[in-house]
């Protein structure tokens, strides 16, 4: 309808990309610092969430519904929450195996003792974006349920820690993240990582890491999402998400510039649900030294319990 209407008009069409959309993806050195407040802020009161579960959840009374609108009046409770930054995504048991599940008064379901709880959500601040995923087990999770989170949970890791060369598209990143669960015979339907604006859309172009192949190389300043997972239908579902940034090209003593991922997203991922003898040393001492970041940003904004509760989910493996 648009063109057609140019087209009356006498304007001259040019299909072409968008040329506002790359210089938008790469966040400067100010967006970039809001977000990172941004996701501070948003991780005590995903924290302080997550620490009242452990303790309500047990009890058989929490149901998806309610859980969503706890977690939403953590976030209202910073008092500059704008919106949130998508529906969110509250599943219990096996409607958390859909993944782009939304909870419904007909479909809302307890938390229930041994089994699997997640939580995608994400706030719109002025300062920045938030984008999260946790899975939480409820009790005492299976050996599978343990080997399967760990699994994605050392994806997870694989992409945090890649290393790239400059040119580098998410297309080529994206089997880092599916490695260890292919290992077993597994895999996920859905992409690896989105672009996030900066108090803008929580899916933003035209970077991303999928299997599909787009040709945009990632670059300095981008905000991506870092969200491998698994799902057995009719029974549970994981994910795990952290929001990560594309750092500048940095000489490492080879023979080409390199970059990194710097992970932005701050809150503790679920131990209960770590199988830590399927983890390398280097996996290991990357989720302690996240966690002992997590615990140096996020406990000064926690108190009582909250932050005891912090302060054990953090502990090192």
């Amino acid at each position: 309808w648009l063109f057609d209407r140019l087209k009356e008009a006498g304007a001259t069409i040019q299909r072409a990309n968008d040329p506002v959309l790359l210089p938008k993806a790469c966040k400067n050195a100010t967006e970039l610092a809001g977000t990172r407040r941004a996701h501070e802020r948003d991780g005590i009161a995903l924290s302080k969430f997550l620490a009242w579960l452990a303790t309500e959840a047990p009890k058989g009374g929490v149901d998806e519904i309610e859980a969503c609108r706890v977690l939403e009046n953590f976030r209202l409770e910073t008092g500059i929450l704008k919106d949130l930054s998508f529906g969110s995504i509250s599943g219990a048991g096996p409607n958390a195996a859909l993944p782009h599940y939304r909870v419904t008064s007909k479909s809302n379901r307890k938390l229930r003792s041994g089994e699997i709880y997640l939580v995608d959500s994400g706030g719109q601040y002025l300062d920045g974006t938030t984008d999260v995923t946790r899975t939480i087990v409820v009790g005492t999770p299976t050996a599978e349920m343990k080997d399967r989170f760990t699994r994605v949970l050392k994806g997870h890791i694989a992409l945090a820690r890649a290393r790239f060369p400059e040119g580098t598209t998410g297309v080529q990143l994206d089997t880092l993240a599916r490695m260890s669960l292919w290992e077993g015979g597994y895999d996920y339907d859905h992409g690896t990582g989105h672009g996030v604006g900066a108090y803008l859309s929580v899916h933003e172009g035209p970077q991303n890491i999928s299997k599909k192949q787009v040709n945009v190389a990632l670059k300095p300043g981008m905000i991506i999402s870092n969200e491998p997972g698994y799902y057995k239908v009719g029974h549970y579902g994981i994910r795990i998400e952290n929001l990560i940034v594309v750092t500048e090209p940095k000489d490492v003593g080879g023979e080409r510039k390199m970059m990194e991922f710097e992970t932005i997203t701050l809150a503790p991922i679920d131990l209960n649900l770590v199988e830590p003898g399927m983890l390398s040393d280097a996996e290991r001492k990357w989720l302690n030294d996240y966690h002992a970041r997590v615990r140096e940003k996020i406990a000064p904004g926690l108190d009582g319990s909250a932050k005891a509760w912090l302060l054990d989910a953090t502990r090192p493996v």
